[in-house]
């Protein structure tokens, strides 16, 4: 069996706080993913988020020279990771892929569809693969599919969430997964990270705290509005993706439409799109974000950021013992 390029239990310790940057449409490039990991935290990106194929290499090569040159000046930097959309209309998926164990990216993030060989391609060369699930059928799925992580994303998260309460997910998946588990959904500071692995979960997956930060590739608008709202300025719906996302309700009435006007969960998104006028696009129009915006207040660096959740982390851990 191939050696792992990292063990993960020894990454635990190793980090300056158990999160994992989560890897968003648009918004995660290597300017992100570089201070991500410098500061600390694993720092991930959809491959997708490089245009074409061919850029995939190129910023591959270059998180993997900054990164080194990083470690050499004796900053620790945590391992990048790659998240790859399975879903069948990916095409890049198996080019994309190829690139991924070209590279042996440390750890691979697959989404939205079933994993299938790829755990076999990935461990081929010593990679760590996590998959998103929302409930424990996918979970189930995912584990026989060899993955060797489950990211748990549940109720309130970003993007494509699911609809579960952690205190429900997690110790039901507990109880049958011993493996590496990772939270998603509302984590924004550091005493939910400390919640987190209270819960069961092994390491946090935050998103939407690290759209509000200097290196992020997202419009001052964007992070204007993320300060500007709260929980329940979040729409969960599936009228712009086709699944049900949560996202920002001042962008989507910013585009012209009225929230409550749009799909909910369930229903099929077939109508013709407002009298034929064009459907604004979920990621660059109609803006994703977590319920955990309402804790958000500022634009940071992300190294600024990092230290100030390591250090509300360690006093939640301190207020505990």
């Amino acid at each position: 069996m191939t050696e792992r390029l990292i063990d993960l239990e020894s990454l635990y310790g190793e980090l300056a706080l158990p999160v994992i940057a989560a890897p968003m449409f648009i918004v995660s490039v290597p300017d992100l993913v570089v201070a991500e990991c410098t500061s600390g935290v694993i720092g991930a990106f959809p491959a997708l988020n490089a245009r074409e194929p061919d850029t995939l290499d190129g910023w591959l090569t270059e998180i993997e020279e900054r990164l080194e040159s990083a470690r050499a000046a004796g900053t620790y930097a945590a391992p990048h990771a790659v998240n790859l959309i399975v879903h069948k209309n990916n095409v890049r998926l198996e080019e994309d892929l190829a690139t991924v164990v070209e590279h042996r990216v440390p750890i691979v993030i697959t989404s939205v569809g079933k994993p299938g060989d790829i755990a076999k391609a990935v461990h081929g060369y010593g990679g760590t693969l996590f998959h998103d699930v929302t409930n424990v059928r996918h979970a189930n799925k995912a584990l026989e599919s060899g993955v060797d992580g489950l990211i748990l994303v549940c109720a309130g998260a970003g993007g494509h969430a699911g609809t579960l309460n952690p205190f429900a997910l997690v110790p039901e998946v507990r109880s049958f997964f011993k493996g590496p588990l990772v939270l998603s959904g509302c984590l924004s500071d550091g005493r939910s990270v400390h919640a987190a692995r209270a819960l069961g979960a092994d390491l946090a997956y935050m998103g939407t705290r690290f759209i509000a930060t200097e290196e992020a590739n997202a419009v001052p608008e964007y992070k204007q509005t993320i300060l500007e709202s709260g929980a329940s300025d979040i729409t969960y719906t599936p009228e712009f993706s086709g699944l049900p996302g949560s996202y920002l309700t001042k962008s989507i009435i910013r585009a012209g439409l009225d929230p409550a006007e749009l799909s909910l969960p369930g229903e099929k998104v077939d109508r013709e799109y407002r009298s034929g006028s064009e459907k604004p696009k979920a990621w660059s129009t109609i803006w994703g974000a977590g319920q955990g915006v309402g804790s958000i207040t500022d634009v940071p660096a992300t190294a600024d950021l990092v230290a100030r959740l390591k250090a509300e982390y360690e006093a939640a851990q301190s207020a505990a013992a």
